[in-house]
């Protein structure tokens, strides 16, 4: 079965992708309507076969130049490569999904990851990208910094308590190794809004479509990482209370739709995450469900700082782990029709 694609509407600029600009939403809410009209698009809610495309943490801090956590991969272009692919795809696919599902991860000054929580002996801050090993803080080399513990609502030996803890439990638990980033995602800041080019592509699709797009926020809880917008990395504190709310709701996501397509940064980080804790309830709730994912392998890329870390072939044994439980490795530029279980639509 042929499956149309659209033509790309004039106002996408791909030279634009990789810079931070406002969308200009009244004039693009006239151009969606008109588009829809000439190019015989229904509304979203007459869908017979839905799709669903989430689109995982596509902001500024991690998918413009210079900005805070730019996710360069190998190439040293690679969120900007993707992000350009990604509104090619959306546009030429609008009339087909449904709805869009936009993750943000969102931070405050005062997170574990910050380098602020962290202090030596001279009370100097870890530089971004610092390793924390158990042994680190069991030899004193990082500490808790006592001056955050007030704001925090915690004593400096629960402080220092709770990083012994942290270091255990990521170990424990198979995830990344603890890491200091850099202050990124800032609540309030422009690094935390969405890529401009992929927001006005989403804005278009929902008044080209009648639809909401459903945002998504994670990330907010001061100790603990939060790649994954289905839960955190550490789940419970040393007292045994949880931290934070897990996400029922993307996989509610895969239940209500007949596909489900997966985008976004990073792809060793919070796309492998969200990923593989997706896989994992998908393992205890339906399996059948697995094949209803479909990864954009060439809309994301890895982390990547030369010289410092490269998460490449990590990421990319990742990705066959998901491949080999059911899911789906597709181009964005290859045609939908021959992606497999397609059909219907």
């Amino acid at each position: 079965m042929i499956i149309r694609e659209l033509e790309i509407p004039e106002h996408f600029d791909p030279e634009a992708v990789g810079s931070v600009w406002r969308v200009k939403y009244a004039q693009l809410a006239q151009e969606a309507e008109k588009w829809a009209k000439t190019n015989n698009i229904k509304r979203a809610g007459q869908d017979r076969f839905r799709i669903c495309l989430i689109l995982v943490d596509v902001q500024n801090t991690f998918c413009i130049p210079d900005y805070e956590l730019y996710v360069a991969g190998r190439s040293g272009t690679g969120a900007v490569d993707d992000n350009v692919r990604l509104c090619r795809f959306v546009y030429r696919h609008l009339h087909l999904i449904t709805e869009t599902v936009p993750t943000m991860d969102t931070h405050y000054p005062i997170q574990v990851f910050h380098s602020v929580f962290l202090v030596d002996e001279k009370g100097r801050h870890p530089e971004p990208l610092t390793i924390v090993t158990e042994d680190d803080i069991e030899s004193g080399r990082w500490r808790f910094n006592e001056k955050i513990a007030d704001r925090l609502g915690i004593t400096p030996e629960y402080g220092q308590r709770y990083l012994k803890h942290y270091t255990r439990q990521l170990k424990s638990g198979g995830k990344y190794d603890y890491i200091i980033w850099p202050y990124h995602a800032m609540i309030g800041g422009i690094g935390h809004a969405m890529v401009p080019a992929v927001e006005e592509a989403l804005f278009f699709h929902s008044m080209a479509r009648c639809t909401q797009p459903d945002y998504h926020i994670k990330g907010e809880n001061a100790f603990t990482e939060h790649y994954s917008v289905l839960g955190p990395e550490v789940t419970r504190d040393p007292r045994g209370r949880q931290l934070a709310e897990k996400n029922e709701k993307i996989l509610q996501k895969l239940v209500e739709n007949d596909a489900v397509i997966i985008a976004g940064q990073a792809k060793s980080h919070c796309v492998a995450w969200t990923i593989s804790d997706l896989l994992d309830d998908v393992m205890a709730y339906d399996r059948k469900l697995v094949e209803k994912v479909y990864i954009l392998e060439d809309c994301t890329s890895p982390v990547v700082v030369p010289g410092v870390v490269d998460y490449t072939e990590e990421s990319d044994r990742i990705f066959a782990r998901f491949q080999e439980a059911g899911m789906h490795l597709v181009k964005s530029t290859a045609p939908v029709s021959d992606w497999p279980g397609i059909n219907g639509v």
